[in-house]
């Protein structure tokens, strides 16, 4: 029923016990929706005025409706005791050493995500509200000693795949919503509050770029969706020359290109299938709060990790 519900790709470890909850959950509206609304017509043919011209003040005297309620009731009761309640305990409150995960901070602000890594001490500098300046978003004092190594980056979110990840999620102004649909990860920023969340990827960025993946057709109406995607494949005219290339935008232009030369369907994906979204609206600017989520291999996270590192000491 996920794929009927429309639920976007799962790539996190707690992702199946979110969607099952979502699952169950529109099953009983979808039960409660066919029968209250049954009920309803039913009562409005029954008791029509043509067959009860007189009122009846007597009322019904049986119990079936509380007996209904009290059904439903139970079966409210079972998903929030024997599911909801569970998955709150092992998915949002037990969370693992920080020793074992990847550390972050994330301070949300109108209107940007800044990301804050504790560099290879693991040990997060001092930040001083007096130090934020458009170029030091973050505040981060870099003459305490153990802000030295650490690493700064705005609205790009590294990680590394199979790992559990604890976010410190905080804000500097408004209350924001830190999203990750893919990761089934929502909480609120809250500015004076640090809030932890956090959750283990299971696939990374390029893998869910090509589940992503479909082929497209463009010998008719070109699909408003394709010109917000990337080709996943290199595609050429009959003189060789290279008309569309792998990883670049398609347009209408590239389209109409792609038709002369007899190409009439192409592999297109999202170009950041996986981004950071603020599900609060924040001010006039909450349009362009918009972040990136880059989860990578082990030996590329520490790749990019180095790569950072190196900026420090130029």
């Amino acid at each position: 029923m996920g794929d009927f519900l429309g639920l976007p790709l799962d790539a996190s470890a707690h992702g199946p016990k979110i969607d099952q909850m979502i699952v169950l959950v529109h099953w009983l509206m979808a039960v409660l929706l066919v029968g209250w609304g049954t009920f309803f017509i039913y009562t409005l043919i029954r008791f029509r005025s043509s067959r009860h011209p007189k009122a009846d003040y007597a009322g019904v005297r049986n119990h079936s409706s509380s007996y209904l309620e009290g059904v439903v009731a139970a079966i409210e009761g079972v998903l929030l005791i024997g599911f909801a309640i569970p998955l709150w305990a092992t998915k949002v409150n037990d969370v693992p050493p920080e020793s074992d995960a990847t550390v972050v901070r994330i301070v949300a602000e109108q209107f940007a995500w800044n990301v804050h890594y504790p560099g290879p001490d693991g040990v997060f500098g001092r930040t001083d509200i007096s130090l934020i300046s458009p170029e030091n978003p973050l505040g981060l004092d870099r003459s305490d000693s153990a802000a030295k190594d650490d690493i700064a980056t705005i609205n790009q979110l590294n990680l590394p795949v199979g790992k559990p990840v604890i976010i410190h999620l905080s804000s500097k102004d408004v209350i924001h919503s830190f999203s990750l649909p893919l990761f089934r990860v929502k909480q609120d920023a809250i500015p004076g509050q640090s809030i932890r969340v956090w959750f283990t990827p299971v696939e990374t960025s390029a893998e869910i770029q090509r589940k992503l993946t479909r082929e497209y057709s463009i010998a008719g109406n070109i699909p408003e969706e394709l010109k917000s995607l990337i080709a996943m494949a290199d595609y050429a005219g009959k003189d060789g020359n290279t008309i569309l290339a792998k990883g670049s935008q398609v347009t209408e232009e590239s389209i109409d290109t792609l038709r002369q030369a007899g190409i009439t369907r192409i592999l297109a994906g999202p170009e950041t299938p996986t981004e950071i979204a603020c599900a609060q609206l924040c001010g006039l600017g909450h349009y362009r709060m918009r972040g990136f989520v880059t989860v990578q291999t082990p030996e590329e996270y520490k790749g990019w990790i180095a790569e950072q590192e190196s900026y420090l000491t130029q």
